[in-house]
């Protein structure tokens, strides 16, 4: 059994990690699972830092894969960071099989504005899709309306279609992305 999983990592909002895992699937034009477990990332905490690193999510995440030839993507609320940056939206394992998005900055209330669940959520999509194409082995996009640009800030996820440049596309499609076949739920 080959495919996307989807899980979550401490608490997301109700109902966004089921609509994000459709939404996901559907551009890559493939089936997706979401998993009834949810992983504790204390095991990640930095206490000086306050946030949560980022790469041991990861490396944790695929132990929960359902099968060898699985990606797997966790979401979580919590503020991720490596230790070379102040802070992360995600992390994936170039041209390997798991990553992790960060719901946390992509909330409107963390710039003091008020909530806005589908800009939170195209947002969210947007930054799956990104780690998701580095599973692909895909690297940063020089496109700036391709869901590969690399983004520093949240206005450079707001300019990103949630979709992939041609070229991107075509490396996605050369990559075997048609092995995925989990039943979606």
């Amino acid at each position: 059994m080959n495919g996307l999983a989807f899980i979550e990592i401490g608490r997301v909002p109700p109902d966004l990690l089921s609509r994000l895992a459709e939404a996901t699937a559907s551009v890559l034009g493939g089936r997706y699972l979401v998993l009834p477990e949810r992983i504790d990332p204390k095991f990640a905490y930095m206490p000086d830092r306050d946030q949560y690193n980022s790469t041991m999510l990861v490396t944790r995440l695929i132990e929960h894969k359902p099968d060898a030839g699985c990606r797997i993507l966790g979401v979580t609320d919590f503020d991720l960071c490596i230790p070379i940056l102040t802070f992360v939206f995600g992390e994936a394992q170039l041209g390997c099989c798991a990553g992790v998005v960060s719901l946390h900055r992509l909330h409107q209330e963390f710039y003091g504005l008020p909530p806005d669940a589908e800009l939170l959520f195209q947002r969210a999509l947007k930054e799956s899709l990104h780690e998701l194409g580095h599973t692909f082995g895909l690297r940063h996009c020089p496109d700036y309306e391709c869901v590969m640009c690399s983004s520093t800030g949240v206005e450079q996820i707001d300019i990103k279609q949630a979709a992939f440049c041609r070229t991107c596309r075509k490396a996605i499609d050369s990559a075997g992305h048609e092995d995925i076949s989990l039943a979606s739920p």
